[in-house]
């Protein structure tokens, strides 16, 4: 089978390396902005690959939704296969792309938009060939593991733990994406499209980032022998549909506490088979570029996984999804809503509050409030064991 791969930076140059380990794939073209000569396959000329009736698939390794999207539609209106790592992209057109490709009978694939290196999503797609998946959560995102994992080791503060993050190259320059939550937020949106047969916009996740968390909320924390995660969550109850992002505390025998470093974990949970957890690396060049090369071995061996939304989209609904919060908050609580409290410590600086249980829709409504003032305060979901 012969393909081409869509820009030559980090995943597509992984792409290209574990090609060149699998079996009767060939890179034929590899589509660049700059210096086409310095590999022999190399070209500025996308119309080159879309004429080539050689070309199969097309593996985007672009990165963002401009000019990917229109490469994308390009390749499937052509009648090639394509495949992504691409989430932004994945996460903005699912239902558009999906649509397209059933239309010109080919497949667009991208199980390297959420989790990288692990087969989550095939994994997802797999269980759901005979079984209802009820709910799906994890930590999908390396950055805000490291993180978060170095200030439970160390007590270091968060600017400290996210310097060191960059120079390492676990975190980009502006790592808002990253530390905000909207990464997790596109990767759960994508994992929850195919789990439950729907197509979500992003506006429909409400998302709490790590970005306002402090060395004080990690010793609050391990005080108390928790262990704070960045988490993706969906689950479909009764044919309501909850999903958001948010930090979330476990005890600290939980699996979710002891992935370390920049790993991620990611779960879901099958009427019939239960709880099925999948760890690895979730990005780099070999992980996620490996992952693209096993999309192109699917198709050239007809391993169908397709997916798309059903016409009765699944709306969201948070008021389902119910657990207490930890709230830490300045002094200053002049019209905070106490009648929510169950239990409160105080210090010099802040304020440590522990919800009753209130749904997660009440939680980021309350959130959202306080990030409209200048108010600190950082809220972590409690995971109840």
């Amino acid at each position: 089978m012969k393909i081409a791969i869509l820009g030559y930076g980090t995943v597509g140059s992984g792409a290209l390396e574990a090609a060149g380990h699998a079996d009767d794939i060939e890179v034929k073209y590899i589509l660049v902005r700059h210096d086409p000569e310095r590999i022999p396959s190399m070209t500025e000329d996308y119309g080159l690959i879309l004429a080539d009736e050689e070309i199969e698939v097309v593996a985007e390794c672009i990165g963002g939704i401009h000019p990917a999207y229109e490469y994308v539609k390009a390749a499937l209106e052509h009648g090639k296969h394509v495949v992504t790592p691409n989430k932004n992209l994945i996460s903005a057109y699912y239902e558009d792309l999906t649509s397209l490709a059933g239309k010109n009978g080919v497949s667009i694939r991208f199980t390297s938009s959420a989790g990288g290196g692990i087969p989550w999503l095939f994994n997802l797609r797999r269980a759901k060939r005979c079984d209802d998946i009820t709910e799906i959560f994890g930590i999908v995102n390396g950055t805000c593991n490291y993180i978060l994992d170095s200030m439970h080791r160390d007590g270091s503060s968060f600017d400290d733990i996210l310097g060191k993050a960059q120079e390492l190259g676990y975190a980009e320059a502006d790592p808002s994406s990253d530390i905000e939550g909207t990464d997790t937020m596109r990767k759960c949106v994508i994992s929850s499209d195919i789990a439950f047969d729907t197509a979500l916009d992003e506006e429909d996740i409400p998302v709490l980032g790590i970005d306002t968390i402090t060395a004080e909320d990690i010793s609050f924390f391990n005080a108390r022998g928790w262990t704070c995660k960045l988490m993706m969550n969906a689950g479909l109850s009764d044919g309501k549909l909850c999903a958001y992002v948010e930090p979330t505390v476990f005890d600290s025998s939980a699996l979710e506490s002891n992935v370390s470093a920049n790993n991620n974990m990611i779960t879901l949970i099958g009427s019939n088979i239960g709880r099925l957890s999948f760890f690895g690396q979730g990005a780099g060049m070999m992980p996620t570029g490996t992952s693209v090369i096993q999309d192109v071995i699917d198709i050239r061996d007809s391993i169908n996984f397709e997916s798309g939304a059903d016409e009765d989209r699944i709306e969201v609904d948070n008021s389902t999804a119910v657990h207490r919060y930890y709230i830490r908050i300045g002094r200053d609580v002049n019209g905070f809503p106490f009648d929510l409290i169950e239990d409160q410590t105080e210090s010099h600086k802040a304020l440590f509050l522990i919800t009753k249980p209130i749904s997660v829709s009440e939680a980021h409504m309350l959130a959202k409030e306080y990030a409209d003032t200048d108010k600190p305060l950082f809220m972590a979901g409690i995971k109840e064991s």
